[in-house]
């Protein structure tokens, strides 16, 4: 580690990041699914450019069966015909969320998100994305660098 460039939070507040490892793991394992979980990982991490967490998620999703055309396209998911409605729902809240601060959510958004995941699968989605937002905050925030490959 490059002390002037990088601070290993795993080491100076082990306590917080096993409970958002946790929270993490947890979520992978609850109703939405890995993948789903994974796909509002990388989006979120697109967006605020994340280069160790563009690099994990989308590793992931490779291991887990996804096609590299499909990850090739999610920035430009709307216009994608590889992404289902209930992605596309999931994808849209991600978005809504991950700009708070910058935009209000929408009146309708959350009747949206409804339409496609119950009322648990919403708080879980709604998790996930405060979860990769706090590994992005982290990540790009104490230096994180690129893992070798």
């Amino acid at each position: 580690m490059n002390a002037a460039t990088e601070l290993d939070y795993t080491a100076l507040a082990p306590s917080a990041f096993q409970h958002l490892l946790q929270l993490s793991t947890g979520l992978h394992k609850g109703p939405l699914g890995a993948k789903l979980v994974e796909w509002v990982s990388l989006r979120v991490s697109q967006i605020n450019g994340c280069v160790f967490c563009l690099d994990m998620h989308s590793t992931m999703l490779r291991k887990a069966g996804e096609s590299q055309r499909k990850l090739d396209t999610l920035a430009a998911w709307r216009e994608s015909p590889l992404f289902d409605a209930r992605e596309r729902a999931a994808l849209a809240w991600t978005e809504t969320l991950n700009a708070l601060g910058a935009a209000q959510v929408p009146h309708d958004a959350l009747e949206q998100v409804r339409e496609q995941f119950d009322e648990r699968e919403v708080a879980e989605l709604t998790f996930a994305v405060a979860a990769i937002r706090a590994w992005n905050v982290l990540n790009i925030g104490l230096r994180k660098p690129l893992p070798e490959a």
